[in-house]
Parts: structure tokens; C-alpha cells; sequence
């Protein structure tokens, strides 16, 4: 029992900055802060937050980041910047996202 302990504390700590980062690594900038929801919204099982034009997200299912982009757009409408899961889309991807 006491060599399980220091096991299951190391794997907690290494699992922990995992799990911080995946919201903060996952996060959108609507062209118009109006179209932003007033509640959590969930998209394809990633939970948005939005306050003003600024939404970030935590979970969601595990795909490509423009399609998760153009999962955004169609509810939330156009953005200005979207990063999935630390990969932030370039301006000719945006362009895609949007059109």
C-alpha cells in the first residue's frame, strides 16, 4: 500500500498541467461580440464560455482544428482568431473557416 501512494501522487502531478492547459489552448475571437452566447454552450462536446468576444473552451471531441472551427462559426458566426487544442489556424485557414 505505501509504494501505490507515491505512484498515484506522481501521475496526478504529471497529469495536472495536461488539464490546465487544454483550456486555455482551446480559444476563439468572434468578429461580433453580440453573437456571443450569454450561457455555456456546448459544440461537439466542447464546453464554450464566452465573455465579450473572447470564448475558450474546455473537452470537446478530438478532431481537426478547422472543422472544429467551422463547428464555431456555424453557431457562434464569424471569428477573428481560433486556436483547437494549441494549434491556431493561419489567415488563409481562417478565410476557409468563414466562407
Amino acid at each position: 500500500m505505501r509504494a501505490v501512494l507515491p505512484i498515484v501522487a506522481l501521475c496526478a502531478a504529471l497529469a495536472a498541467p495536461a488539464f490546465a492547459q487544454s483550456s486555455a489552448s482551446t480559444r476563439v475571437v468572434l468578429a461580433d461580440a453580440s453573437r456571443a452566447p450569454a450561457r455555456a454552450t456546448i459544440i461537439d462536446g466542447a464546453n464554450w464560455r464566452c465573455e465579450g468576444a473572447t470564448c475558450t473552451a474546455s473537452g470537446g471531441a478530438n478532431q481537426p482544428a478547422p472543422r472544429a472551427c467551422r463547428r464555431v462559426v456555424a453557431r457562434f458566426g464569424q471569428v477573428t482568431e481560433f486556436s483547437w487544442r494549441g494549434t491556431a489556424l493561419t489567415a488563409e485557414e481562417l478565410a476557409a473557416c468563414n466562407g
